[in-house]
Order: structure tokens, then C-alpha cells, then sequence
């Protein structure tokens, strides 16, 4: 039998759990949505919703006609939903209004099908409680105007001769092109030099629910660098010999494994990423360019950065519990750390030259290449640069950084350092190497090295001396490379 003095002793110890109880699942439940936000990629859409407190999200799909339903429970929306900029994206009309048994009911019409995922996130220094929505595009390429098909079959012949190349020169090798006996074949005409472009990915910085740094002024890292992006893109298509890959071509966020692998997906020649420096004090000021360091950071100042730049990815709303870990298997063992090396080499001699240019119109912050562990340099197959074209932190230089004439400058410096290097060292098949060879080589014809071929087995199969090879070819001696292009002058 239970007594009333038990009663009230046992509702001594339970009353108060069971009241924090009923709070905390009131507190889940009831939250107003405050604003919505969308974000138009051409791969995927995102929809923000921001909440002022914690609750429970249920998300399905509908058929004939496509719509998408979001049921808030115990929500009220504080925001007008027909102000959302819906051009460019999937949904064609939002429809909102409370769910039968209470609550809020959000409808996305949409004029295509889509795979949704959702999550919650956490407050942070930006936001507060956020509900978001991904729409993405089965199917939809991430980058405008991808690659065509027969200039990605060249270039992964190229790709394929030089790994070929590269495994030939391990030792106990049995592929060393300069040891293997020539095989009797029939004289060849030369075959036409293919003369693809130069493929540079232009990486803009942030975007969407990641605004980047934001200078004293109120401007947004994610906005100056997407515009400096774009001029440097527009200059890299006016060139010929070259053609740019936007990485990110509006306000919207792409994941730092996502652009490097949509860079590899377009098999490009080099990737610059281009970002916006800060610092906790308005002093500093200048353009800063890194590499990727092997071993780490070489200074305090690198790493703080380069961990501040890897964060990003949870600002722009990837959960935490997601695996992130880079699946590309091309290189392994020995093999992976000779490219590794040859990119990083790349890197900084480009990282040179953009530099120097940059130090034309702008004060550098430091006079060497810096480096660092950024995630979107983290490619083994793909020189890189992360640029820091100046202090958004910096009021002097927050206003330079909003101009666009020294928007273009700064464009124009990074494309001259680009040029500079690729000029001296284009790729073999390319456009750029075609000029050069042509201009010193005006007559005769022209042979891609294949894997298994010797300089003698060339000047063999073409009737020409192998002196007259040589010399046509500023060659000190027999040493050729898999995929390097070579005139053929007329016997």
C-alpha cells in the first residue's frame, strides 16, 4: 500500500525530472522557421531553413506531378516563402501551410526528379539552429560545358604514358624505353598533333552557407573571390591554347574533396584556388600563394590558416559523421610519391611566377611561396595553388578588394604567372607546345612518343638520321619521354 507521505516524497524526486522532461521535448518540438534560404547550383540545389530552437524534421517525396514535402513538427513559419530566388534551381513554386494533427507543412513543385538528403546542424558563430535540404541532380554535371570526350580520351592517353614512363624508371624495371631493342616496323607518316588546350580549374573560394571571412566593411570572402574567379576565368578562355574550368560559378557551396575531384573529373593541367585572407588585426596586409607542404605547415601563421580553410566544410553543412576520405586509387606505393613529388614541384615553380606577377600590383605578405596543408591542394595528380589575394581584414585593403579594376589586375597577375610557366613548359600534346616547336621548327613533320619507342627506332621508322633528329629537336643526347612530341625534319 502506498502512502500519501510516499506520494509526496516519490513526487519530490520524480516531479522535477518529468517537468525537465516535458521542457526538453517542448523545446524539440516548437520551433518557428525564421528564414529560408536557397542556393542554386548546377548539380544540386540547397535549402536552409533557420529555426529558433530544435525540432523534428520528416522529408519524402511525391510523384505525378514531382513535388518534395518537408513536415516541421510543431513549427510556425515567421517568413514569407515566396520571396525565395527559385531561378536556376529545381523548384518551380513553394507551397507552405500547417499539417493536418499540427505543425508546418513545406511543398517544393519541382520540374525534375531529385535525390533529397537532410540534416540538422547546430548553432555556430553565423547561424543558429538550421534544418537543411539538399536536392541533387542525378545525372547533372557539377561545371558547365564538361570536357569533351575526344580531348579526355587524349589526355588520358597521356596520363596512362606517363605513369608508364615514370614506372620505367624504378629500379629493376624491364619497360626502361632506352634499353629495349627497336622492333623492324614499316615507315610511318606522322600523325597530326592533336593541339588540345591548356585546362586551368578555377576555384572560388566558400560560397552558400559558408560567407568565408568578412572584412570590417561587411564584405563577404565567398563574393570578391567568385568575382576575381570569373575574370580570371574569362581571361584564361580569351586565350588561345587555354580553357578554364569554374570550379564554382555562383553562390552556392561545393565540399574541398568535391572540387578537387570535379578537377580531375575534367582532367585539368592545373588548380587554383582563390581565397581572401584575415586576421584578428586590421594591420596586416598583401597577397600571400601556397603550395602543399609534405610535411606539414611551415609556419604558425600556415597552419592556422590551413586548419581554418579545412573547417570550412562543416560551416557549409556537412555533418561531421559523413566519410570524407579521398576513394581515387591511382597511384600507389613508390609510384604515388614520384608524382607527388614531380606536382609539388609544379607547384611551386608556377607558385613562383604567380607570386612575381602578383607582386607587380599588390604588396605581397610574403616573399616566397608559402606552404601548407589546405585540403583542396591535397590532388597527387594535379599542380596546385591556393592564393590569398589579400586582408579582407584590412579596411584599405577591403575597399581595393570590392574594386574592379583591381579585381582584374589581380586576375591578370594570376593568369601572367600561369602563362609564364606553361609557355616554358607546355604539356606535349598541346596547342601551346605545337607553337613552340612550330616557331622553332617551321618545316617537316611531327611524332608523339609512344611507350616502347627509342630515338633510333624513330629516325628507323621516319628515314632521317638520328644526328638530323637531334639537332632538329635540341636533344643532347638519346633520353626521350613517353608522350614528349617530336619534329620530324624532311629526309
Amino acid at each position: 500500500m502506498v502512502t500519501s507521505n510516499k506520494l509526496t516524497g516519490l513526487a519530490r524526486y520524480v516531479m522535477p525530472g518529468l517537468m525537465a522532461l516535458m521542457a526538453s521535448v517542448s523545446s524539440v518540438q516548437a520551433a518557428d522557421v525564421e528564414s529560408m534560404r536557397l542556393w542554386a547550383a548546377p548539380d544540386h540545389a540547397r535549402l536552409v531553413f533557420d529555426l529558433s530552437g530544435v525540432t523534428q524534421a520528416n522529408v519524402f517525396s511525391l510523384s505525378d506531378p514531382e513535388r518534395l514535402v518537408i513536415d516541421l513538427e510543431e513549427s510556425q513559419l515567421k517568413t514569407d516563402a515566396s520571396t525565395l530566388p527559385l531561378d536556376g534551381s529545381a523548384i518551380e513554386v513553394v507551397r507552405t501551410g500547417p499539417r493536418d494533427g499540427g505543425g508546418l507543412r513545406v511543398v517544393l513543385e519541382l520540374n525534375r526528379s531529385v535525390e533529397p538528403r537532410h540534416f540538422v546542424l547546430p548553432p555556430n558563430d553565423q547561424y543558429g539552429h538550421r534544418l537543411v535540404v539538399d536536392l541533387e541532380y542525378p545525372g547533372e554535371s557539377a561545371v558547365e560545358n564538361p570536357i569533351d570526350p575526344i580531348e579526355a580520351m587524349i589526355r588520358d592517353q597521356e596520363m596512362l604514358a606517363q605513369r608508364n614512363d615514370v614506372q620505367a624508371q624504378l629500379p629493376g624495371s624491364q619497360a626502361s624505353p632506352g634499353t629495349q631493342s627497336p622492333e623492324p616496323v614499316e615507315v610511318q607518316p606522322a600523325q597530326p598533333h592533336p593541339q588540345r588546350d591548356v585546362i586551368i580549374a578555377v576555384d572560388a573560394g566558400h560560397g552558400g552557407e559558408d560567407p568565408g571571412a568578412i572584412g570590417p566593411g561587411g564584405t563577404r570572402e565567398k563574393d570578391v573571390v567568385l568575382d576575381i574567379g570569373r575574370r580570371l576565368a574569362a581571361k584564361i578562355n580569351a586565350t588561345p591554347g587555354y580553357k578554364a574550368v569554374l570550379i564554382r560559378d555562383g553562390d552556392y557551396y561545393i565540399g574541398l574533396r568535391q572540387r578537387t575531384q570535379l578537377a580531375r573529373e575534367q582532367k585539368v593541367d592545373f588548380f587554383v584556388s582563390v581565397h581572401a585572407d584575415a586576421f584578428n588585426s586590421p594591420r596586416p596586409e598583401g597577397s600571400s600563394v601556397y603550395a602543399l607542404s609534405q610535411r606539414g605547415a611551415t609556419s604558425e601563421t600556415a597552419q592556422w590558416l590551413a586548419d581554418s580553410e579545412n573547417r570550412a566544410d562543416l560551416i557549409g553543412g556537412v555533418d561531421g559523421n559523413l566519410s570524407l576520405r579521398d576513394k581515387d586509387q591511382v597511384l600507389r606505393g613508390v609510384l604515388l610519391d614520384l608524382t607527388m613529388t614531380a606536382t609539388l614541384n609544379d607547384s611551386l615553380s608556377i607558385g613562383g611566377q604567380v607570386l612575381e606577377q602578383l607582386g607587380r600590383i599588390n604588396r605581397l605578405h610574403k616573399s616566397r611561396v608559402e606552404q601548407a596543408g589546405f585540403m583542396v591542394l591535397k590532388s597527387p595528380d594535379i599542380p596546385s595553388l591556393l592564393i590569398e589575394v589579400g586582408f579582407i581584414s584590412n579596411p584599405s585593403e577591403e575597399r581595393r578588394l570590392r574594386d574592379p579594376v583591381h579585381q582584374q589586375g589581380l586576375a591578370d597577375a594570376i593568369f601572367s604567372g600561369l602563362n609564364a610557366h606553361f609557355e616554358r613548359n607546355p604539356p606535349p600534346a598541346s596547342l601551346l607546345a605545337w607553337q613552340r616547336d612550330n616557331h622553332r621548327q617551321p618545316t617537316g613533320n611531327e611524332y608523339r612518343i609512344q611507350s616502347g619507342d627509342t630515338l633510333s627506332s624513330i629516325a628507323l621508322r621516319h628515314g632521317v638520321p638520328v644526328g638530323q633528329l637531334r639537332q632538329a629537336n635540341d636533344l643532347n643526347g638519346d633520353v626521350i619521354r613517353v608522350g614528349q612530341v617530336l619534329r620530324i625534319p624532311n629526309s
